[in-house]
This record gives C-alpha cells, sequence and structure tokens, in this order.
C-alpha cells in the first residue's frame, strides 16, 4: 500500500498531499492530521479507500493561523471560531482575546506586587517584637477595626453615598448603585435583562459585606473572600437572566469595594470605574475590560480618538447570562485586589455614563469642590445630564475619616 504522502493522481486536479502541504505551510503532518481531529482545519478531500488526507494550497495561510492563535495560547475552541471568520472579524477577535491575556496578566501581576509588598512589610513588623524569630503567625495581628498601623491614630470608618439617574435620553434606568458601611458598588446593565442583572451583581455582595464581626480579615482572608464574593455575582447574574430569551446577551459590569477598616477589597469588571482623590489628585484605580482601552494600550489608539470609536462600548468581559465552559469561566472573572486607605482619601466609583462624557478634569473638580459624599453624587450626577446625559448613571463616593471624627 502507498504510504501517506505520495504525490494525488491526476483526477484530483490542484489538491496535493498532506507532505507537500505539510511543507507548503511550514507545519508537520502530525500537526495537520491533529488540527483535522479538533476540526481546526479540514483536508479538502479524504480519499474514502485508504484514507489518505488531501489538501488545497490555498488552505497554507489558514493552517500558519491556527499554528500562530496556539502559540499565543488561545483556546481551540476559540480557535475554531476564529478562522472561520472573515479577516478584519478575526483581527477584532483575536485583539480582544489578547486584550483579556493582558487584563488577565496585569491583574496577577498587581496581586502578586501587593503580596510581596504586604508580606516584606510584616515581616519587617515580626522582626521588630522583642523575642520575635520572624514568624508570620498570628503574633501581633489582634482586631479591632482598623488603624492601618498610625500611631495615635483612631480607628477608620467610611461615610458614603449613592445616586442613580436615568439620564435625558433613556427611558429606563439599568444601572445600579450601593452605598452602605461596608459596601460601595455600581454596576451598569445592559440587554434585556440589564436592570435585573446589575441588581442581582450588587445584591449578591451584601452578605460578604456584612458586619460578620471577629476583628479586622488578613489580607489573605480578604483575598479569598473577594474571589468568592466575585463567584457570587457571576452567580446571581446568570440566575437573574436565565428567562431572558437571549440570556447570553444580557449581563452587567460590577466595580466594587468592600471595606475592612484598614484596607478596601476592590472587585471590577467591565468598564465602569474606581477613582480615588488623594493629596489633591484624581487617580483612576481600575482599568476598563474593553476594546478601546485595550487599543490604547498598545498604542493603536489615542485617547482622544477612543472617544468616538465605533466600538467604544464593547466590552472584553463583564458578568453575563451565558453558560461557560471552566476555563472560559475563569478567564472571564472579575479582577480582584486589595488597596490600603488613608484618612482624608475619598473614592468615587461610577458607570461609563458619567466618566464616557465628563472630562477627568471636571470629575476632579466636582469631586474636590463637594462638602461631603451627598454632595458630591449630585454634582456628578447634575454634570452628566449638563453633558446630555445619553446614558443611566450611577455613582457611590465616599469618605475615609478617623471614627472618632464621625462620632463628635
Amino acid at each position: 500500500m502507498e504510504r501517506e504522502g505520495r504525490a494525488v493522481g491526476a483526477a484530483s486536479g490542484e489538491l496535493v498531499t498532506i507532505g507537500e502541504f505539510a511543507r507548503l505551510s511550514r507545519l508537520s503532518a502530525k500537526a495537520l492530521r491533529r488540527y483535522d481531529e479538533l476540526g481546526l482545519l479540514r483536508p479538502a478531500l479524504v480519499d474514502p479507500v485508504n484514507g489518505y488526507r488531501y489538501y488545497d494550497p490555498a488552505q497554507a495561510e489558514e493552517a500558519r493561523l491556527v499554528a500562530w492563535l496556539r502559540r499565543i495560547g488561545m483556546p481551540l475552541s476559540r480557535i475554531g471560531r476564529v478562522v472561520a471568520l472573515d479577516a478584519g472579524a478575526a483581527a477584532v477577535e483575536i485583539r480582544a482575546y489578547w486584550a483579556r491575556v493582558e487584563a488577565e496578566t496585569a491583574a496577577r501581576r498587581d496581586l502578586a506586587m501587593y503580596l510581596v509588598d504586604h508580606l516584606s512589610a510584616e515581616g519587617r513588623a515580626m522582626a521588630r517584637i522583642p523575642g520575635s524569630t520572624g514568624s508570620t503567625g498570628n503574633a501581633g495581628s489582634a482586631g479591632g477595626t482598623g488603624s492601618a498601623g498610625r500611631a495615635g491614630a483612631g480607628p477608620l470608618a467610611i461615610r458614603c453615598a449613592a445616586l442613580t439617574d436615568t439620564g435625558v435620553v433613556r427611558t429606563a434606568n439599568q444601572d445600579a448603585a450601593f452605598a452602605g458601611p461596608r459596601l460601595l458598588a455600581v454596576a451598569d446593565g445592559f440587554g434585556e435583562g440589564g436592570a435585573e442583572a446589575s441588581a442581582a451583581a450588587i445584591e449578591a455582595l451584601k452578605p460578604s459585606a456584612w458586619g460578620s464581626g471577629g476583628g479586622v480579615p488578613s489580607a489573605a482572608d480578604l483575598l479569598n473572600a473577594l474571589e468568592d464574593t466575585a463567584d457570587s455575582a457571576s452567580r446571581a447574574v446568570r440566575e437573574a437572566v436565565a428567562s431572558c430569551a437571549a440570556p447570553d446577551g444580557s449581563g452587567t459590569t460590577l466595580t466594587a469595594m468592600l471595606w475592612t477598616g484598614p484596607r478596601l477589597g476592590l472587585v471590577h469588571i467591565g468598564d465602569s470605574r474606581a477613582y480615588l482623590l488623594r493629596g489633591g489628585e484624581l487617580f483612576r484605580i481600575t482599568h476598563d475590560h474593553s476594546l478601546v482601552q485595550s487599543m490604547i494600550d498598545d498604542g493603536s489608539l489615542s485617547r482622544e480618538e477612543a472617544a468616538s470609536h465605533p466600538q467604544r462600548a464593547l466590552l472584553l468581559k463583564a458578568l453575563v447570562g451565558e453558560a461557560r465552559s471552566a476555563q472560559v469561566a475563569v478567564a472571564s472573572r472579575p479582577d480582584v485586589r486589595l488597596q490600603e486607605v488613608l484618612a482624608g482619601d475619598r473614592y468615587l466609583l461610577c458607570s461609563d455614563g458619567l466618566s464616557a462624557v465628563v472630562d477627568e478634569a471636571d470629575l476632579r473638580a466636582a469631586v474636590v469642590a463637594a462638602d461631603g459624599p451627598e454632595e458630591a453624587v449630585r454634582r456628578l450626577v447634575g454634570l452628566a445630564r449638563e453633558a446630555g446625559g445619553p446614558d443611566n448613571v450611577a455613582c457611590a463616593v465616599a469618605d475615609v475619616v478617623v471614627e472618632e471624627q464621625e462620632q463628635e
């Protein structure tokens, strides 16, 4: 019997054997057989008698694309979707995939750096304890409501307020916001079940938020709690939109801060934002999970161009109603991180109904000028409406104060 790889007969016209196609595509015959088995690249013809595979030389570019996508770590199921698209749509899909990879890598990097700093500080603190051998056990970690290590300072607390508004153009409000002594959150719903999704995401955070007692959690405990909270919010959204005609088209962004005293835990997915006003400067402390943000990050789009980009509303990550494989679900999880706080900090969380229409300079001016959180949220919603109010608006503001000052 002829071995696979010998030239196909004249009746097959332009098709070539797997061996010849392997040379054309610069891939191995073994890889091509694997792509066939996985449904990523089917031969143009399979001989029904001997099972030999024959390819059209025009398939060489597609074969190389499959190989390149596997090199960047794209899941096989997603590769199958990409190679079925035209060139322009495939480019958008690859950009979206890589932006997600970079966002997840950045989130892991930030968490790693936080843990390095936290454990280094903990080790220095233990070294100062008389008789300490450098152990990182429970010594010196007893509770209270948390003074963040400030000598002579009282425990910290937050004063906060939240406000949502339908805006000038929309007839229904799919945004949600919440402000309480342990939780600050905004969510921007979309799709048929958007209002239900945003409300469910925030409601799922409330049991975690709290007042469970037992003192201040360690950084490790808080990170674990944040992961559990993010999972709860994802489940709540799926359940909330399950009855929609197209559950996979409904969902919500979510940006939330969970208060523990010396630090805040941040949960973030989508393009709602969190800002910190400290020392008179306004810092954005979240990263948008959007296509235009990924293009800004790689230098292919300026911030000015992003404001008018036709795909500026396209999200790379959000809480959605669709059921996902375990691998995709893990890749689509919200970012979680810890934020150390100082007395005098002011935090702003908002949906893109505010941040997309009001310049950061104007945001800063409004946040700085407000006497308290209640005035701040009213000013901010007013700015969005003055800018045309094309979308729903949600915002929440919190001031970090020394608890004794709040009780005077």
